[in-house]
Formats: C-alpha cells, sequence, structure tokens
C-alpha cells in the first residue's frame, strides 16, 4: 500500500508540473477527490475505469456526465473511427457536419438551426451573444443555484473565483434564485428593457416543481403534476411579456431526461437552448440552438444584415464527434436510453436509502432529486451538511472499488452494477457509522474535498 500512495503522490507532482490545476477541468481536481482516488485513470470501458496499476472500479462519475451509454462503446466508436478515416476535419463543411445538424434539429422540437463547437463554455457564451444581438439589450441573468455556466468572464465574474477577471464584464451579468419567480421579476423591475436573456438548466437535482414535492418518475409520469404552473413556465412567461430570450443550458438534463431534453419532459420550449456532455457519449462535442429568427444573426446569407460574429471553430466540425453523435443518439432513441436511467436510478436510491436506514444513517446520509439526477448529501453528527462525511463516504467506496464523486448513470450501469454498489455502501456506511460517534478524522486518510468555486486554494 506504501508503494502505491507514493507512486499516487508521484503521479500528482508530475500532473502538477505540466498542468495547472493538475487536470483540464478544476471537476478533476486532486482537491475533489479523496486521497486514496486514483491520481490518473489509464481506460474505461463499459460502466468501469482502470487506473495505471491495472485496479478496476466500478465508476459513478462517467466523464464528468458526459457518458450516457458506457465508455468505449463499440457502435459509437466504430462510427467515429469511419469518420476520422474520411478525414477529420475537411476545408469546407463536411457531409456528417450537415446530417448531424439536421439530427438535432429533427430530434429537438424547438431547435430549427444549430452551431456546433467543443465545450460547453463556448456554447453558452455564444447564446448569450446572441440575446445581446438580438435584443441589443446588455443583461443576461442566471440562477445562483447553478453553479457553472461558462469559464468567460461574463460568467465567471459572478463567483468567488474573480482573479483576472473584468469587472466590467461580469457586470452584465445579473443573478438570482431559482424556483423564486419574484427574485427574477425583481431584476426585470430594476432593469427595464435591458435584459437580453434569462439562462438556466432546466433542472437539477432540484426540478421546478411548485410545491418542491413532485416526484413524477419517467416514463409513466413525465414531467411536473402538482397541478400549477411550474417554475419554467413562469419564467417562460416573464420572458415573453419583456421580450427577453429563454435560454436552457442541456449540458447534463439533454438526452438524459428524455430524448428530446428536458424541455419537452418539462413542456417548455426556449428561444434557445445549449447541449454537450451527453451529445456524443463522451466525445468532444458541444452545440447551441435554437429558432431560427435567433440563430440567424450569425448568418451570412442575408443580405445587408449586421454581422455577429458568432462562432468561429476549425474543429467545431470535427467528424469523428458529429458521426459520434449521430450514432449515440440513434442508440439512445432506439434502446431508449433514459428510461433505463430512471430505472436505475430508482431502484440505487432505494437500495442505499434502505442500507443507510439499515446502519441508522436515514437523517445522515440522504439522496435528493428525482433518479435521473441523484444528489447524495452527507451530514455529520450535528446534522449540518458536512465535506468531511462526503469525502469518508467516498474514500470507503473507492476501497470496495466503486468511484462515486457524485451520481452520473448510463445505459452501462446494470444489475450487477448495482449489487457491487450496495455491498460497497453496506461495508462504507459500517465506517460512516463509526466516524459519526468518534469523528471523521479518525477514519480520514487525506483531506476533505473542497468547493470548486472557492476564492483561495
Amino acid at each position: 500500500m506504501l508503494k502505491n500512495k507514493t507512486d499516487n503522490q508521484n503521479l500528482r507532482q508530475r500532473l502538477h508540473n505540466v498542468i495547472p490545476g493538475g487536470a483540464h477541468t478544476y471537476s478533476r481536481g486532486d482537491d475533489q477527490f479523496p486521497e486514496n482516488a486514483p491520481a490518473l485513470l489509464d481506460r474505461g470501458k463499459g460502466a468501469y475505469v482502470w487506473d495505471t496499476e491495472g485496479r478496476r472500479y466500478l465508476d459513478y462519475g462517467m466523464a464528468l456526465r458526459s457518458v450516457t451509454i458506457g465508455y468505449a462503446d463499440d457502435r459509437v466508436n466504430a462510427a467515429a473511427l469511419d469518420a476520422m478515416n474520411r478525414g477529420v476535419g475537411l476545408t469546407r463543411a463536411s457531409m456528417v457536419e450537415l446530417e448531424a445538424a439536421e439530427r438535432l434539429c429533427d430530434l429537438i422540437p424547438g431547435a430549427e438551426m444549430v452551431k456546433f463547437a467543443k465545450n460547453g463554455s463556448n456554447v453558452t457564451t455564444a447564446a448569450a451573444k446572441i440575446a445581446r444581438a438580438y435584443t441589443g439589450r446588455r443583461y443576461i441573468c442566471v440562477p445562483r443555484q447553478h453553479p457553472f455556466f461558462s469559464f468567460d468572464d461574463w460568467f465567471i465574474g459572478t463567483t468567488p473565483v474573480k482573479r483576472g477577471v473584468l469587472a466590467d464584464h461580469s457586470a452584465t451579468t445579473l443573478v438570482f434564485d431559482y424556483n423564486d419567480i419574484a427574485s427574477l421579476q425583481a431584476l426585470f423591475d430594476a432593469h427595464p428593457g435591458e435584459i437580453a436573456g434569462v439562462m438556466l438548466e432546466p433542472a437539477t437535482h432540484i426540478t421546478p416543481c411548485p410545491t418542491g414535492t413532485c416526484q413524477a418518475e419517467w416514463p409513466e409520469k413525465p414531467g411536473c403534476h402538482c397541478g400549477a404552473p411550474d417554475f419554467l413556465h413562469l419564467v417562460r412567461d416573464l420572458t415573453r411579456r419583456n421580450d427577453a430570450l429563454l435560454i436552457f443550458d442541456e449540458m447534463i438534463t439533454g438526452f438524459r431526461w428524455h430524448l428530446k431534453g428536458a424541455q419537452h419532459f418539462f413542456g417548455v420550449e426556449p428561444d434557445l437552448m445549449t447541449f454537450g456532455k451527453a451529445m456524443a457519449n463522451g466525445f468532444a462535442l458541444a452545440a447551441v440552438a435554437g429558432k431560427r429568427e435567433y440563430m440567424q444573426v450569425g448568418s451570412i446569407d442575408v443580405p445587408g444584415m449586421e454581422r455577429t460574429f458568432l462562432l468561429s471553430s476549425t474543429h467545431g466540425g470535427e467528424m469523428t464527434a458529429l458521426a459520434a453523435f449521430l450514432t449515440a443518439s440513434r442508440i439512445c432513441e432506439e434502446e431508449d436510453v433514459p428510461a433505463h436511467l430512471w430505472a436505475y436510478g430508482a431502484s440505487l436510491r432505494d437500495g442505499l436509502s434502505a442500507l443507510a436506514a439499515d446502519h441508522g444513517l436515514a437523517d445522515h446520509f440522504v439522496l435528493e432529486g428525482p433518479a435521473v439526477a441523484l444528489n447524495y448529501v452527507t451530514r455529520g453528527a450535528d446534522g449540518t451538511p458536512s465535506a468531511e462525511m462526503r469525502t469518508l463516504f467516498s474514500q470507503e467506496m473507492i476501497r470496495q472499488g466503486v468511484l462515486i464523486p457524485w451520481i452520473s448513470l448510463a445505459q452501462a450501469h446494470g444489475a450487477e452494477e448495482l449489487d457491487l454498489t450496495l455491498r460497497a455502501a453496506d461495508k462504507a456506511f459500517e465506517i460512516y457509522a463509526k466516524a459519526l460517534e468518534d469523528g471523521p478524522a479518525a477514519h480520514l486518510n487525506g483531506p476533505a474535498v473542497k468547493p470548486v468555486f472557492r476564492p483561495t486554494n
């Protein structure tokens, strides 16, 4: 074990020597995982990943929620390989580029035009630019409960991590509270005729249900059934009354809640929308899409129209990722992957909740949200959320071969994976219960995980 720990430390040091943050996404950083987490992963297949020493872990991170079918799916990979053999990226738009754009527009009712990119930050920034270009207005409104929309200044300046950010850029973003329509109305009242758009995730583990208790499960009861307009409908009405654009960021919800996105699940059609992550089963692809009326601000075929330099990316039309999207979306549709995610999530939630209760932890380990978007909350002896207890649970699950920094589900999670998870949790909860009595410090191998968005290291 000492050798493994030393090797882990050496690998981490090598990473930090050449990569700021030790990874290309802060969510992959050392400070987001317990000490015994593998410093590097070598490969993935299905629902599993392997570290550099060949140890296998059942994975619930699923490449930061970008994999919904399974790692290295043979069908998706074959499509990408075929596209790679046809050139990867060509001097003009490719046939697969056209097919992918038409496919997305056919799938999503509100999508009439689309621009592809390689990451979510670029397309959310593009959506904000479209809203500003179309309306001629200044402000974009986002909910404070949604942690990340873009690495660009207009958004990052609203977080505690402000170093290097131009204050006048972030000043163009206004913050409201999700599920509180009065807080958004207050922004419109304070800035009449100045708000270009409202951007939000349709749902996270927090849903737009007006009572906060609706737990409708896919596929029998999609949407909210409390008999009152949910928050998304209220936002839709408010933006229309004020001639602002409604932008849904479906990076995480898209192709998970429903093939047509959470917008279809909740029955609310936005003006603009962004997708990524699950689009291409892990291949680098993102998209901004929406009504032609708004998207065409980036067009070049409208004579005399003032130009908007929207997205111009050499690799936005990369054929491998677009081909992967075409195949992944077909699998998602034909095999009803979202229904599987809902069903597996419900079984996982019920199993973990029952085990927690068996160990006397019903008030200390709680699963929030609908089955497709579970979030586990760890509470300490005083009943408040505890980063130490979250780290401890994750640490003990890793000890049992399960990597669960958060809960992201894939089609590859099945009965065998559920059984493995519950057996691991049974052992992890034994240590959890002991830590409530004598404190987590006695059981942790290293420091507790930290928030990504914090002002200092």
